[in-house]
């Protein structure tokens, strides 16, 4: 029996966790969706350098020094692409799960090829196995595992008859409309909203399962869709009472293909066997399948005031007309403000409480919410990536006497039309654009004439760039926040 050649075992090894590694972050980035990682990948590249390649290498050239030096340098890369990921790998029960799993199948398939090392015809395809196998059976776990969870997070609902749920979608400012659901109807009833933008049916379940106590009286759901059905699986399970619909438009149009398909994903929230109410903005087409009486927001709104320090608007409520002052900066909040307000007032809340309540809304983070750091005023509207939020951040900048400069990749799984339209309003109102990433580059910097450009394919060096370009007294406009696999 030849002697066992330990050195190449290790560095075998190191490099299957390295591909696996690869694999479960990409996926972890799709939502576990193989095909979203296959065919919607923002950098298919990626995939060419980090597997393609190194698989083939591995396969195909012989034992000898440059064997184990490629694959060390391989390694090498994969660590530093690792360091200046923005968005890196969380290691949730899931990815744990996963690596148990590849552990295993690894150790397994290393012992039972030692014990034929004698037999030169084994090919390095074989080396592969476990990580084909771990990530389909690792797939198949979790789901056993999501219906075990689901049925606990059924037997939850079920013991709360008494529970009123809202389920919240649309295409913009979801996660804003459910945070403002939330803080106007706090003072009247006891309000649990889904955390930060978990709006997947596994996310719900974990949420219910872990944080829904049995004292609450309202439950906000926010719903998101990457496709026709998602919503549905969603709404199947929760069964809300009433339904919030937000400004439907263009986004995520690289997954719909076309708008008519974003309605039918969108409109899937009224197909709850329990809907007794619906909202929907009055600018989106008439749903055709809602059997629920339809109120549309926001009623009538005028007299709309937005600043630096605040929104004031009217709002025909019930047929008073009402003025209502905010801290939420952006005009395009008047729309979620407006739908938050005709639920309270259908749940009972009266006049004087909404428009207090209203008066105490506190922004959301990353959401064109404002700061002072270093006396410069940051207006933080990292989570916002839709046209008009972005362009009434532009506006709302515009307000400002001072220098200002903007930091961007622009408008992710969108047009380039609307990048186009967002690159001329960018040129008008700000000193300095810095431009993130390499997805919508050319479209901006091809758009952009007056100002500044500074052009950055990743986020790593943000932070010295930020320090050398700008002064006090500037103003930063964060708008949009890709992350570096976009």
């Amino acid at each position: 029996m030849q002697t066992i050649d330990y050195l190449l075992m290790a560095v075998r090894w190191l490099f299957l966790l390295g591909l696996g590694y690869y694999v479960i972050v990409n996926l972890q980035w799709y939502h576990y969706k193989i095909t979203r990682v296959l065919f919607k990948h923002h950098k298919l590249r990626w995939h060419l350098f980090y597997f393609v390649i190194p698989v083939l290498y591995f396969i195909f050239i012989p034992y000898n020094p440059y064997f184990y030096i490629g694959l060390l340098f391989y390694l090498l890369m994969l660590g530093i692409w690792i360091y200046r990921l923005s968005k890196k790998l969380v290691f949730t029960g899931r990815v744990n799960r996963f690596f148990i799993i590849y552990l295993c199948f690894i150790f397994l398939d290393s012992s039972l090829l030692l014990a034929v090392y004698e037999h030169s015809d084994i090919i390095q395809i074989v080396y592969l196995t476990p990580l084909v196998i771990s990530v389909i059976l690792s797939a198949l776990i979790e789901k056993v595992l999501l219906n075990r969870y689901r049925k606990v997070a059924e037997d939850i609902l079920d013991s709360m008859p008494n529970l009123t749920i809202i389920a919240v979608t649309g295409s913009y400012g979801k996660t804003s409309l459910k945070n403002f659901l939330a803080q106007v109807l706090q003072d009247k009833f006891k309000v649990y909203a889904t955390p930060r933008s978990v709006n997947t049916l596994t996310g719900i379940i974990a949420d219910i399962n872990q944080n829904l106590s049995s004292l609450t009286d309202i439950y906000i759901v926010e719903a998101g869709a990457r496709q026709v059905g998602d919503i549905k699986e969603i709404v199947e399970f929760i069964n809300p009472q009433i339904a919030v619909v937000g400004k439907i438009g263009e986004a995520h149009i690289e997954y719909f293909k076309n708008i008519e398909t974003i309605y039918q994903a969108k409109y899937e929230i009224f197909e709850s066997q329990r809907l007794m109410r619906a909202y929907v903005y009055e600018d989106n087409l008439t749903p055709t399948n809602c059997q629920a009486p339809i109120t549309y927001f926001p009623q009538y709104p005028s007299n709309v005031v937005a600043t630096l320090e605040g929104t004031d608007f009217s709002l025909n409520i019930k047929g008073n007309r009402l003025n209502f002052h905010t801290q939420i900066l952006g005009a395009f909040n008047v729309i979620n403000i407006g739908a938050a307000i005709a639920v309270a007032k259908d749940l009972g809340i009266d006049d004087e409480s909404i428009i207090k309540r209203v008066s105490k809304l506190q922004p959301i983070n990353h959401r064109l919410s404002k700061m002072i750091v270093n006396n410069k005023i940051i207006l933080d509207d990292s989570y916002n990536g839709n046209i008009d939020g972005m362009l009434e951040a532009i506006r709302l900048s515009s307000l400002y006497e001072g220098r200002k400069v903007i930091i961007t990749p622009g408008l992710v799984e969108s047009r380039d039309e609307l990048n186009e339209q967002l690159a001329k309003s960018i040129d008008k109102v700000f000193n300095i654009a810095i431009i993130t990433g390499e997805l919508n580059s050319n479209i901006l910097k091809n758009h952009i004439f007056k100002a500044q450009k500074i052009i950055l394919k990743d986020r790593s060096n943000i932070e010295n760039i930020l320090k050398s370009v700008s002064q006090e007294g500037d103003l930063l406009l964060f708008a949009n926040d890709a992350p570096s696999y976009i």
